[in-house]
């Protein structure tokens, strides 16, 4: 944890984002705030989308004599009263230090950590709104699970925040499913934050050392990226007066006894572990859908593995560790958790013992919100292909390509999938494909 020594500055805290997976990471870091005075102001802010919202006859906020039940409210207005997300998070207290706000730009104001956690296609417009007004020396963490992949180029979520704002910014990844934390119920997870070199409050040595240890590192303004380049945004180092935002701080914001915190310097890998797992749950999914057993999906998460370790090996191989993909609740827990009950695991089974496509699940089973596996295969997929590298990632090719049989046999356009696949993959080719 860190360490407690007085300083003449605290911390603000700000998550971006209020729906089930920021609300549940604002409880934590509140809790966390109260508690430690010494290292943060005790008021976190939470910045809301506002909309009007009536207290549900499911909450256990509900009264049928007050207003908040009988007509719509500001979502804020009923956080900061009741105490609840009543839409998002239902049912799980709050803390009192937790302050709803609906305004991105003043709730960011003078905050020196950000967190956020909102779907990622919202992350250029919110941070285009933020531009202005957040510290330069802010510090962020994203929890926004994946990676931006296209045919010419893979990038972090974190890095993207992170040039868009001219900060630097972590991630947190891991086997959370939202309302199990949120219950506090046991879980793990994992914050990959390599702090820049500005922030080091390592005292310069003394007497005959090398020149470079004479360096003033609050006066450095370059850092290295993922891909191990040197990054395009110009940080500002963080004042002495403010705690260091170390790896102990950062456990210290997060970490609950109900919560456990691992703190590494691997964002690359903890971002990708995040983004590949959800191809390895629908082929898992696949497997399960055709009553193979558990065997099959184990060999399939195996291989999943396997080539989750060699991708991050081969396009960042300047900073991600085959460790944290072994290790680390970012890439095998929250691969199992995954491929055990997760929605991609899920609605890939059920497209398979229904005999329809993905999207006829999805539109099924999840009220208007898309799978994040189906994207990613199909990206991941044509960054390959442009690569000549299909055939290095047998799973996550084949995983693409029954997406798009099952999807278009649904529509019965076989003569589609010939042209689109060069010959029918099904399931059932599944082990000869990821044979090697």
């Amino acid at each position: 944890m860190a360490t407690l020594s007085a300083h003449e500055q605290k911390h603000k805290v700000t998550v971006v984002g209020s729906g089930n997976w920021g609300s549940a990471i604002a409880k934590i870091v509140a809790e966390n705030a109260k508690e430690h005075p010494e290292l943060f102001q005790p008021d976190v802010q939470m910045w809301v989308y506002e909309e009007e919202v009536t207290v549900p006859e499911s909450s256990k906020k509900y009264d049928a004599s007050s207003e908040y039940s009988s007509k719509p409210h500001k979502l804020t207005e009923l956080i900061n009263n009741l105490h609840e997300n009543v839409k998002y998070l239902p049912n799980v207290a709050l803390p009192t230090n937790l302050h709803a706000n609906p305004s991105l730009q003043d709730s960011v104001r003078d905050s020196s950590i950000l967190i956020f956690n909102l779907p990622h296609q919202f992350i250029n417009k919110l941070c285009e709104q933020m531009k202005g007004s957040i510290l330069p020396y802010a510090r962020g963490v994203s929890c926004i699970k994946g990676v931006n992949v296209s045919s010419e180029d893979i990038s972090l979520f974190s890095e993207s925040i992170g040039e868009k704002l001219g900060i630097y910014c972590g991630a947190l990844s891991g086997a959370n499913i939202a309302n199990e934390v949120a219950q506090e119920k046991f879980s793990e997870t994992t914050i990959a934050y390599d702090p820049p070199p500005m922030d080091s409050r390592n005292p310069t040595p003394k007497g005959p050392t090398p020149r470079s240890s004479h360096l003033d590192l609050t006066q450095i303004t370059e850092h290295k990226d993922s891909k191990g380049l040197t990054s395009k945004v110009k940080l500002t180092a963080q004042p002495p007066e403010l705690p260091p935002l170390d790896h102990d701080l950062m456990k210290t914001l997060f970490h609950r006894p109900y919560f456990h915190v691992r703190v590494v310097s691997d964002v690359a890998g903890v971002s990708l572990g995040g983004a590949l797992k959800n191809i390895v749950a629908l082929a898992a999914g696949f497997v399960a859908g055709m009553q193979w057993g558990d065997n099959a999906k184990a060999a399939v998460m195996r291989v999943g593995l396997l080539e989750m370790v060699n991708f991050g090996k081969m396009f960042f191989k300047n900073s991600a560790h085959s460790g944290t993909f072994t290790e680390e609740s970012a890439g095998v827990a929250d691969l199992i958790t995954s491929c055990s009950g997760g929605r991609n695991y899920r609605c890939a089974k059920m497209s398979v013992e229904r005999g329809v496509g993905i999207d006829v699940v999805e539109k099924e089973e999840l009220n208007g919100q898309m799978l994040q596996g189906v994207s990613t295969a199909r990206e991941v997929n044509e960054f390959l292909k442009k690569r000549g590298l299909e055939g290095e990632f047998p799973l996550l090719t084949a995983t693409y390509r029954e997406y798009f049989f099952l999807l278009c046999y649904a529509c019965g356009t076989d003569v589609l999938v010939a042209g689109i696949l060069q010959g029918e993959v099904q399931v059932k080719d599944l082990p000869d494909l990821i044979e090697k």
